[in-house]
C-alpha cells in the first residue's frame, strides 16, 4: 500500500477517530484505526464495537491499493504535528509496519493485520429518512446536557428519539432527563416515517454533535431493531442503541403552572452565572426571591460566603423557590429567543420553561429544598 494525503484533512479524520476509540481497550486491535487505500479514496474506520465511525478522503494519490491497521492515538499525535496542510507520504514496509514521512520527519509505526479488524456488514436499507444536519444538531443540544450519568438507570443515559403528531403535522422529537430536569425539543418532519422510537447512548449523542458542526447539508438516517446509522456526506456513524423503555415525559410536563416569569434572557445567564460564583461546586441553590416585577437571587455558601443580585422581570405574585444554578445555565444557554419564560406553580413544584424564539422546544426544572 502507497498514497499521499493532505496533513489538514487526515489531521480532522483522525481527531474524530480519537473520540470513538476507547483508551483502555482491552483489545489491541480496537486502539487502531483500520486504512483502506482504494480507487483515488483513503477510507479511515474507528470502533469501540458499540460506535462505528467511517471516513473517506476523496481524491487522494493512491500509488498502491491495500489496508492495514495501526494505532488512532500515535497516529494522530504524529499528524498533528506535521507542518499544517503539507503532503504526507505513507507505504507499508511490511505486513507489520507502515512508514510515514512529511519534510524531514520519517516515521514507522507498528501494525496489525486487518483482517483482525472487528467489521460488521448490516443491511440498514429498508427504514431511512433524511433531516437537514442542523435541524438535527439542534435537537441533540438542546436535550444532551439533561442526560442522566446515574448507570443504574441507564435507559435514562440518552437521548430518547420518537415521531409525534400535533394535528396533522408530523415531528421528530428528542426528549432526555436525568429526573432532575427534562428538555423536549422537535423539529416537523414533511410526512411520517418508517421510525421506530430508540434511545440514543451519550456518546453517540457527543461524536455525532462533533460532526454536525463542521457539516451543513443532509443527513440520511437508517435504523434496524438495535442500531441506527447517520450518513453525513463523506462519513458515517453507526452506533448500537439503548435497549430499555424511556417512561412516559409527558407526565412529567407541569399542567398548571400559570404563574409567568418573564426576563431578558441575557441579564438573567448573566446574572445567576454571576451570583453561582461563590458556590465552588455549583450544587448550591440559587434562590429566587419574586416580588411583583422584581427577582432577588442569591446563593449562600457556608464555606466560602454570599452574592445578591436583583433584576428587573415581568412578575404579578410573590414567591420564593431554589434550583439548582448549573441547571438554569444549561437551559438558558440554549435558548434562541431574547427572553427566556418560567412558567410557576408554587415552591415546591418543577417549573416550566419556554423559549419565546423556539416553541418547539420545552425545559423542565425540579426546585431544590430549602
Amino acid at each position: 500500500m502507497k498514497f499521499n494525503v493532505n496533513q489538514q484533512e487526515l489531521q480532522k479524520s483522525l481527531n474524530y477517530c480519537q473520540g470513538v476509540i476507547e483508551k483502555r481497550s482491552t483489545l489491541p486491535i480496537l486502539s487502531n484505526i483500520l486504512l483502506e487505500a482504494k480507487n483515488s479514496v483513503l477510507k479511515i474506520t474507528a470502533t469501540d464495537l458499540d460506535l462505528i465511525f467511517i471516513q473517506e478522503i476523496r481524491n487522494v494519490e493512491i500509488i498502491d491499493e491495500g489496508k492495514t491497521t495501526t494505532s488512532s492515538s500515535i497516529m494522530y499525535d504524529i499528524v498533528r504535528k506535521f507542518s499544517s496542510g503539507k503532503k504526507i507520504n505513507f507505504s507499508t514496509i511490511s505486513e507489520s509496519k507502515i512508514h510515514l514521512e512529511s519534510d524531514k520527519s520519517v516515521f514507522n509505526l507498528n501494525c496489525i493485520n486487518p483482517s483482525e479488524f472487528p467489521l460488521t456488514d448490516e443491511n440498514f436499507d429498508k427504514n431511512n429518512f433524511i433531516i437537514k444536519s442542523k435541524h438535527l444538531l439542534k435537537l441533540l443540544n438542546k436535550c444532551k446536557f439533561s442526560i442522566s450519568n446515574d448507570e443504574t438507570r441507564h435507559y435514562l443515559s440518552g437521548i430518547f428519539f420518537h415521531q409525534t403528531q400535533v394535528d396533522d403535522k408530523i415531528f421528530l422529537t428528542a426528549a432526555a432527563t436525568d429526573s432532575h430536569r427534562m428538555s423536549i425539543s422537535k423539529v416537523r418532519l414533511d410526512e411520517k416515517k418508517d421510525f421506530e422510537p430508540i434511545i440514543m447512548p451519550k456518546k453517540t449523542i457527543f461524536q455525532l454533535c462533533s460532526l454536525l458542526e463542521d457539516y451543513d447539508g443532509d443527513v440520511k438516517i437508517s435504523n434496524i431493531k438495535s442500531k441506527i446509522k447517520f450518513e453525513l456526506d463523506n462519513c458515517i456513524l453507526i452506533s448500537k442503541l439503548i435497549d430499555g423503555k424511556f417512561p412516559n415525559y409527558l407526565q412529567v410536563i407541569p399542567k398548571e403552572n400559570q404563574k409567568k416569569l418573564e426576563i431578558d434572557l441575557k441579564l438573567f445567564l448573566d446574572s445567576v452565572d454571576r451570583v453561582a460564583s461563590v458556590s465552588l461546586d455549583k450544587k448550591d441553590g440559587v434562590k429566587f426571591n419574586l416580588s411583583k416585577d422584581t427577582l432577588n437571587l442569591s446563593v449562600n455558601n457556608a464555606n466560602s460566603g454570599d452574592g445578591k443580585e436583583t433584576l428587573n422581570v415581568i412578575f404579578d405574585h410573590d414567591l420564593d423557590i431554589s434550583f439548582n444554578s448549573r441547571y438554569l445555565i444549561d437551559i438558558a444557554s440554549q435558548l434562541d429567543g431574547e427572553k427566556i419564560e418560567i412558567f410557576l406553580k408554587d415552591t415546591g413544584s418543577p417549573a416550566l420553561i419556554k423559549d419565546p424564539g423556539d416553541f418547539d422546544s420545552i425545559f423542565v426544572v425540579m426546585p431544590m429544598k430549602g
